[in-house]
């Protein structure tokens, strides 16, 4: 029996981390709901949350980071029974730095 071997190979571009912040996010004009975030990079975040059907939604996401809270534009890239994937919009550059400075290497 010939039998094949298939390697996982991550396809992210930036490595994921567990790191949890203070979390929540919102639907547009929706009111904030608390999220845990399971892990983040630079391009994304696993958020876990009793929400379903927000696949390719456009959110905002608000994490508390050194004190600091940013608001991040994200859309909604995956879902699973216990939270959602999420791809990062556009991020200016004092977010930039404070995630680069919470990952620690550069996520």
């Amino acid at each position: 029996m010939v039998r094949a071997a298939y390697a996982y190979r991550e396809q992210r571009k930036h490595p994921r981390r567990a790191i949890h912040p203070k979390t929540s996010f919102a639907l547009d004009g929706g009111p904030r709901i608390e999220a845990t975030c399971r892990d983040m990079s630079l391009g994304g975040a696993f958020l876990e949350a009793p929400q379903v059907g927000l696949f390719g939604k456009d959110i905002t996401v608000w994490f508390e980071i050194e004190g600091r809270e940013i608001a991040v534009r994200s859309t909604v890239r995956w879902t699973s029974h216990d939270g959602f994937g999420i791809q990062f919009g556009s991020i200016g550059a004092v977010e930039t730095s404070l995630l680069v400075a919470f990952l620690g290497d550069g996520g």
